[in-house]
C-alpha cells in the first residue's frame, strides 16, 4: 500500500506491507498535515515510521472513527491516574512519531484508540478532533467556565481549534492573529477582535512575541494557558507575569476528564458545530499528492489552514 513518510528531509509517498499485527485495522479517509510534522520534516528529523498523528476513516464493519493517536503503556502511575498522556512510554506511543501513523491507506492501531463518530461527523472531516482534543485538554486544565472572557493568541489550527471550543462555552472570545484568512475563520468560530484584558488567554502562536501579547491581554490575577510548541525557544516576560500575578497552566496531549475523555468531547463538539470542519479545512489532496500537501500546509500565504491528505 501507500504511505508517507519523511526520508532524507524529503516528504516521500513510498509502497509498504499492508499493516498486521495486534489491535484494529482502519481505512483510512483523512489524515491531517501538524505543524508539527512540518518542523520535524524542516529540522531534518528521520522518520522511518509512517506519518500522521491526526487521521480519521472507517473499521472493517464500516463504522466511522477517529483514533486519539496514543499507545500508552496502560500500566504506570500515570496511566493508572488517567494521566496516560503522561505516560512512562513518551513519544514513542505516539503514532506517526514513534510507531506508524495514519498517512497511509490502512493503519492497525490500539482498541482503546478508538473514537466512534456521531452519525453526522464526516471521517473526511474527524482527523480534526486530534487537535480539537489538544484545545479541549488545556481549556479543562485551565478552568474555563462560562463567566470567564476569553483570548486567544495565534491563529493556526489550535489556536482556532481553541476559538471553538471556548466559544462553546463562554460568549466573549477574542481572537489575535496575523493572516487575514485566520482572522476570517476565527469570526465564523464566533470570535471578535480582543478588546480590553482577559479573564484567561491561551497562547498558540509558540513564540516570544505572541506570549507578550498573551501576557498583555490578561487581567491581573488572570490565567494563561500555553498551548503553543516553542521549537525556537522562548524569551519569557518574568517581570510583567509577576507584576500581573498570573497563573500559568501548561497542557500536553489530551487524557481523561471527569465525564469522558478529551477525545469524545472533541467529536461531540464538532458533531453540533459543522462550521468547526468548514472553517478550518482549507485544502484536500491526493496521498500521492502529500510533497505538495505539506508545501501548502507550511506556507501561510497559500491561504491553508488545515490540510488534509485522503488517502
Amino acid at each position: 500500500m501507500k504511505a508517507v513518510k519523511l526520508l532524507n528531509s524529503k516528504v516521500e509517498v513510498v509502497d509498504v506491507e499492508s499493516p498486521e499485527g495486534e489491535g484494529v485495522r482502519i481505512k483510512v479517509s483523512s489524515a491531517g498535515i501538524c505543524g508539527s510534522d512540518i518542523h520535524m520534516l524542516n529540522m531534518g528529523f528521520g522518520m522511518p515510521v509512517v506519518c500522521g498523528h491526526e487521521f480519521a476513516g472507517e473499521l472493517e464493519d464500516g463504522s466511522a472513527v477517529a483514533v486519539e493517536p496514543l499507545a500508552p503503556c496502560g500500566t504506570c502511575e500515570q496511566c493508572r491516574l488517567g494521566a496516560y498522556n503522561m505516560c512512562e512510554v513518551g513519544p514513542a506511543m505516539i503514532l506517526g512519531v514513534g510507531r506508524d501513523g495514519g498517512m497511509a491507506e490502512e493503519v492497525i492501531v490500539p482498541r482503546n484508540s478508538l473514537i466512534y463518530l456521531p452519525s453526522d461527523v464526516d471521517p473526511k472531516d474527524a482527523s480534526l478532533i486530534e487537535p480539537l482534543s489538544v484545545a479541549m485538554h488545556g481549556l479543562r486544565k485551565a478552568g474555563l467556565n462560562p463567566r470567564m472572557r476569553v483570548a486567544v493568541v495565534g491563529g493556526g489550527v489550535v489556536g482556532l481549534c481553541a476559538v471553538a471550543c471556548a466559544h462553546d462555552v463562554c460568549s466573549d472570545v477574542g481572537l489575535h492573529a496575523r493572516h487575514p484568512h485566520q482572522i476570517e475563520a476565527g469570526e465564523k468560530l464566533g470570535a471578535h477582535a480582543p478588546e480590553g484584558t482577559y479573564d484567561l488567554v491561551v497562547e498558540c502562536a509558540g513564540t516570544s512575541s505572541a506570549m507578550s501579547k498573551a501576557v498583555e491581554l490578561c487581567e491581573p490575577n488572570g490565567h494563561l494557558l500555553l498551548l503553543g510548541t516553542y521549537w525556537d525557544g522562548l524569551n519569557f516576560p518574568h517581570m510583567e507575569i509577576s507584576q500581573k500575578g498570573l497563573t500559568i497552566h501548561t497542557a500536553m496531549l489530551y487524557a481523561v476528564n471527569g465525564i469522558g475523555r478529551d477525545c469524545d468531547l472533541a467529536a461531540m463538539l464538532m458533531a453540533r458545530r459543522p462550521e468547526i470542519a468548514e472553517s478550518l479545512i482549507t485544502h484536500r489532496f491526493p496521498l500521492e499528492e502529500a510533497a505538495k500537501a505539506f508545501e501548502v500546509a507550511a506556507d501561510r500565504k497559500s491561504g491553508s489552514i488545515k490540510v488534509v491528505l485522503e488517502p
